[in-house]
């Protein structure tokens, strides 16, 4: 056992934006699945931990955290992992080039929302699939040209992963996982295959991570 706890679930973004953070600060942490397929973030235990049901939850430092962008935050403070310029104009810029993921694309994509967009479409086609689709590859595609206003690098802003990058590869995985096409995207298929080799990204992703059946 170790001091610091994440309750999370395997294909949950914002938990694989925070496994991967927590690699990068070389953390220690003990996992516990909260099974979203079968309702454990509604079980009175979770919503002890969070009132919003949500994952994840990290307890860290004598904290308990919630909402994945402000436990990034809290780790890049207080563990000085430098996901954002300092300087005020880059950090705007570099925040919202990460936010256009987590705060505007990833919520519309969230599986409580895809389910119930199913239940009102009554069956009618490829669903969630099709719902899926609809967003994801716009979202990528405004990402993309976000991206443009820095030059190339080996990750989205610079030479070492950032915010962006957190927020991205989760995306991109689900894109993938969704059937969504962004092959007309180098530079976002670049910057994936960059953080495959990093480990504390490779380390954090659903399929490393997938409990035991």
């Amino acid at each position: 056992m170790t001091d610091v706890t994440l309750f999370d679930y395997w294909r949950s973004s914002a938990s694989y934006r925070i496994r991967i953070a927590l690699n990068l600060a070389g953390i220690d942490h003990d996992c516990v699945t909260i099974d979203l397929v079968k309702g454990e973030h509604r079980s009175p235990e979770h919503l002890a931990r969070n009132p919003q049901g949500f994952v994840p939850v990290l307890e860290i430092d004598g904290l308990r955290l919630t909402q994945s962008l402000a436990i990034l935050d809290y780790l890049d403070q207080t563990r000085d992992l430098g996901l954002l310029p300092r300087e005020p104009a880059a950090r705007a810029q570099a925040q919202a080039l990460a936010h256009s993921i987590a705060v505007d694309l990833h919520p519309v994509c969230n599986l409580q929302v895809a389910r119930h967009a199913t239940l009102l479409a009554d069956g009618a086609g490829d669903m969630p699939g099709d719902w899926m689709r609809h967003f994801i590859r716009p979202g990528l595609l405004a990402f993309d040209a976000l991206l443009g206003a820095y030059p190339p690098a080996p990750y989205c802003i610079g030479h070492s992963p950032s915010l962006a990058d957190i927020c991205l590869m989760p995306q991109l995985y689900n894109a993938r996982r969704w059937g969504v096409d962004f092959s007309d995207m180098p530079r976002l298929q670049a910057v994936e295959a960059t953080c495959a080799e990093n480990m504390a990204f490779a380390r954090a992703h659903p399929d490393a991570v997938h409990p035991a059946s």
